[in-house]
């Protein structure tokens, strides 16, 4: 595989309850860990209401600039479930009781002596021609159409919906990242981290502040698909630490000295 084979994702995550902070959600970090393990970038995430045009407008945007596009929520059984309907509509296609995800479905009721309602079996609806994501928790079915995969947004039923999907997916180069611990502030290194950033442009170099007791430090990490890379800009980053901490103490001497 090539050094430069980028795979990029989007995730959509469907709700009321994420919007108004009734529900955390805790399935887009599960989710942007695993891609990143698994050499998908991970570019972009949207948070949208229980809404047909919103979700059919962010939808169409993300799938049309991402590789793949992941979904949470609102494929369950209460009426404010509009997920498969709103993807559908996106598709400019008819949302159908899938034959086979109502088997499915209708076998799991029957073992459970429960009654297969008409709620229930909304479950069942997704676009014509999706293909199945199994729900090994609680039977039923996320589905794929195009590069659109709608999963449930119940944390343990999602995350086992994405072990399912994680397999079948093209992947890219992983990104590698080098985390060096900084003992000063980001005013002291801004000016000479940007330009170890621009003179290593195959590299992304984040900082990340603290502030501990009375004392500000940073954490520098330097990300990249190549080693190489990462080495050469974590060199400068070090260079950078030491020529920051030579110039302060040549300025605490001559203050003493004053």
């Amino acid at each position: 595989m090539s050094h430069d084979t980028v795979v990029t994702a989007a995730m959509l995550a469907i709700g009321d309850e994420l919007l108004s902070g009734r529900t955390k959600d805790k399935n887009i970090g599960h989710l942007a860990d695993l891609l990143t393990l698994s050499g998908i970038d991970l570019k972009e995430v949207r948070i949208v209401a229980d809404d047909e045009q919103a979700i059919v407008e962010a939808l169409n945007a993300l799938r049309a600039r991402y590789d793949y596009v992941f979904t949470s929520g609102g494929i369950g059984p209460t009426h404010d479930d509009i997920t498969a309907d709103a993807i559908a509509k996106a598709f400019g296609l008819p949302c159908e009781y899938d034959e086979a995800a109502m088997t499915l479905l209708a076998d799991m009721y029957r073992r459970r002596e429960m009654e297969f309602t008409e709620a229930r079996q909304r479950m069942a609806r997704m676009p014509r021609g999706a293909a199945h994501i199994p729900n090994p928790v609680s039977t039923a079915p996320g589905f794929i159409i195009g590069n659109v995969y709608v999963m449930a947004g119940v944390p343990q039923v999602f995350q086992a919906m994405v072990d399912n999907v994680l397999p079948t997916l093209r992947t890219g180069t992983p990104v590698l990242s080098l985390a060096i611990a900084c003992p000063y502030g980001e005013g002291d290194i801004g000016t000479p981290l940007a330009a170890i950033q621009k003179a290593h442009p195959d590299t992304s170099i984040g900082s990340y502040p603290r502030y501990i007791g009375q004392k500000f430090s940073t954490e520098i990490v330097v990300r990249g698909r190549a080693q190489a890379a990462i080495d050469e800009a974590g060199a400068e980053v070090h260079a950078m630490i030491d020529a920051i901490r030579r110039n302060k103490e040549i300025a605490e001497n001559h203050s003493a000295e004053a």
